[in-house]
């Protein structure tokens, strides 16, 4: 029989080594399994997740929501919420970082994907930030810190997937999303003041327009935002299914895609088959997370886990606090889907037998999983903005993104001490 912890550090080292995530989880999993049950229920295990689960209705969601990301990015509405935010945010200190956090806030609402958003808003905010003399460090973490948010704001593949994984409301999850990916809008702007605070630089500062133009720069952000509202008032007052809302999100994206006049028969051929690449790539981790769960449960993982947590305290606080830090950790070592794939089998079993409600765990997972995003020495979406701005090492990125880091710790210990902040959305239902 081969232990856990060997199971899990075989996990690690293929992970560290850059083998894919899903061949790394699933051969785990499987030789795992086998060690401790035989070949022949070994194999059928296998081929069943692999099997049942792809037939399952609730997966068809993931290529939907990816479809409506794709459709959203086509449209070309990430430049009329820059442009928006700008209008409101120009005659402060900082406003056009300010700008860029809120842009990146409003795209990820109907994009999902927090690589797309910082590489969409990096082609889009950058240059204006460098006409205007804002300073690449500060510049380039406002543009990776709000691409973060797109993992959180719903609709998000990542929640998605955590849902499927623990068996939990997806509708709920993403509801219980938006309070705090608010918060997180608000603390990466208050994380702008506190950089320019911190090195004292002047930046210029435009004037204020009037309150009819503030009001008419909105007027391209209108069916984003009707989008958003529309997918999320429906799951919120049961018209349709979490499933239903992203089929509805991804014809209106669609409509978004035609009344921007930016159809074009390549343009939305190549959404199709990104949409379809993404899937594959996304389901493959998914029964692979799976398979790895199966050998979690059969090791007695969780048994071991919750008595070595309790190790530290046994009150809920303390639990999750051990577990933030070990996120933190991983977060210097792998990135965000590795790292959830990796560690939602682990704790949520752990998790729900202390009591903790596993739609606020969810959400407090991506936020952690969200810092991994922007810390060194493997956040994406450093390397994302280092693709795209090519003359910006990424030791300045790097370097922009304390503050902002920061303001993702307060979030945590927020959501920690105030629950409600997740559920009361979700359970409003």
């Amino acid at each position: 029989m081969i232990s856990w912890p060997v199971g899990v550090f075989i996990l690690l080292v293929m992970l560290l080594s850059g083998l894919p995530i899903a061949f790394s989880l699933t051969l785990v999993g499987f030789v795992g399994t086998l060690s401790i049950i035989g070949w022949q229920p070994a194999l059928s295990l296998l081929g069943q997740t692999f099997f049942d689960n792809s037939l399952s209705y609730s997966l068809s969601i993931v290529p939907l929501f990816l479809m409506m990301g794709n459709f959203v990015v086509l449209s070309g509405v990430a430049q009329e919420m820059y442009e928006a935010a700008h209008a409101w945010m120009r005659h402060r200190r900082g406003g056009l970082a300010i700008a860029t956090v809120v842009a990146s806030g409003g795209f990820s609402s109907v994009c999902g994907s927090s690589l797309a958003t910082a590489a969409t808003m990096a082609k889009i905010s950058m240059p204006s930030m460098r006409r205007f003399g804002y300073p690449d460090a500060l510049s380039t973490a406002s543009i990776a810190a709000g691409g973060t948010l797109g993992i959180l704001i719903p609709p998000s593949i990542i929640l998605v997937l955590y849902g499927i994984m623990t068996q939990s409301d997806i509708g709920k999850l993403f509801l219980a999303g938006i309070v705090p990916g608010i918060i997180g809008i608000i603390g990466y702007c208050l994380a702008v003041v506190l950089s320019l605070m911190i090195s004292g630089q002047k930046l210029p500062v435009m004037d204020r327009l009037p309150l009819a133009k503030r009001f008419a720069a909105m007027k391209g952000t209108f069916g984003a935002g009707a989008l958003f509202i529309f997918v999320m008032g429906g799951i919120y007052f049961g018209v349709f299914t979490p499933t239903e809302s992203a089929a509805m999100g991804a014809f209106g994206a669609f409509l978004l895609v035609l009344a921007k006049r930016r159809f074009s028969v390549q343009s939305v051929l190549m959404s199709l088959f990104e949409s379809a690449k993404t899937s594959a790539m996304m389901f493959f981790i998914l029964f692979g997370a799976l398979t790895f769960t199966n050998y979690v449960n059969l090791s007695g993982m969780s048994a071991d886990i919750q008595s070595l947590l309790t190790v530290f305290g046994d009150s809920r606080i303390s639990i999750l606090l051990v577990i933030m830090a070990i996120y933190l950790v991983l977060g210097c070592l792998l990135e965000g889907m590795a790292m959830i794939t990796l560690t939602v089998p682990m704790f949520y079993p752990v998790v729900a037998a202390n009591g903790i409600d596993l739609i606020w765990f969810g959400i407090f997972v991506v936020v952690v999983t969200e810092i991994s995003y922007i810390t060194p020495p493997v956040g994406l979406n450093a390397f994302v903005l280092r693709a795209v701005v090519r003359d910006v090492n990424l030791a300045t990125i790097f370097r922009g993104l304390g503050p902002f880091l920061l303001m993702d710790v307060i979030r945590v210990l927020l959501l920690i001490a105030f629950p409600a902040l997740v559920l009361l959305v979700p359970y409003s239902m």
